[in-house]
């Protein structure tokens, strides 16, 4: 191990000798309700490693939308996350490398002209989207015609293109290929507008913290823990970074 675990480093990670690691349920790739109700997905088995590493108990935070993760930040609710690498996100937020990347991408109606990814920024379309998610961030500062529609969350961003009969749902390709799977109606466009790159997350100034989690997310690619805790949850398609 390269980086020691220090009273500056506990500090900032584990105040009182707990973790407290914000969940996002909004992308179900990086976690998921279990069986049991307990949360479960490659960003839990990563808490929980690293809850052990340090020798600290794990209480896990649960949030339905990375926007509330984020805005959860100016309430000290956390001291580790899971969040999409963002500028908007790095004044505020130190991301290790990204351990998985996920693709943006587009759900349609079936009968839908478009073909590609780059037909949906036109004038008129109203494209529907999870607030504050990467994607949305994304979009926003990228898209030059089309219209965004934001949800409170990302589930809410397909009920919100159904139900308002809105041109296309942005979202992570593995939740929107369930929908299109489990309805004929729908299908999800080939091509990604972006590649989401997944990190994990501490609070900006807390130097100790990013400096041991980047470190640990290095090991946990190298040794295959990533890849394992993505299979261990079904998440075939799925690209660690390494």
């Amino acid at each position: 191990m390269s980086t020691s675990i220090t009273p500056a480093l506990l500090a900032e990670l584990a105040p009182n000798g707990i973790l407290t690691a914000a969940i996002n349920y909004g992308n179900p790739v990086l976690a998921q309700r279990g069986p049991d109700g307990e949360p479960q997905g490659v960003s839990v088995a990563l808490a929980k490693a690293l809850a052990e590493e340090l020798g600290v108990t794990l209480n896990m935070h649960t949030f339905d939308a990375a926007g509330k993760v984020f805005a959860a930040l100016e309430e000290g609710a956390w001291n580790l996350a899971f969040l999409a690498i963002e500028p908007v996100r790095e004044a505020q937020i130190f991301f290790s490398e990204p351990y998985v990347l996920i693709e943006g991408t587009y759900l349609v109606r079936q009968e839908a002209p478009f073909a590609s990814v780059d037909q949906l920024d036109a004038a008129g379309l109203r494209l529907a989207v999870g607030k504050g998610a990467a994607y949305d961030l994304y979009l926003s500062r990228t898209l030059e015609s089309a219209e965004l529609v934001r949800a409170e969350t990302s589930a809410g961003a397909v009920d919100l293109f159904i139900d308002q009969g809105l041109d296309a749902a942005a979202g992570v390709r593995q939740p929107l290929q369930k929908v299109a799977d489990g309805d004929a109606r729908y299908r999800v466009l080939d091509g990604a507008f972006t590649a989401i790159r997944q990190a994990m997350a501490v609070p900006r100034g807390n130097d100790a913290a990013a400096a041991y989690v980047r470190d640990f997310v290095e090991r946990s690619l190298s040794s295959g823990f990533v890849r394992g805790a993505l299979l261990a949850t079904g998440q075939t398609d799925v690209s660690a970074t390494c």
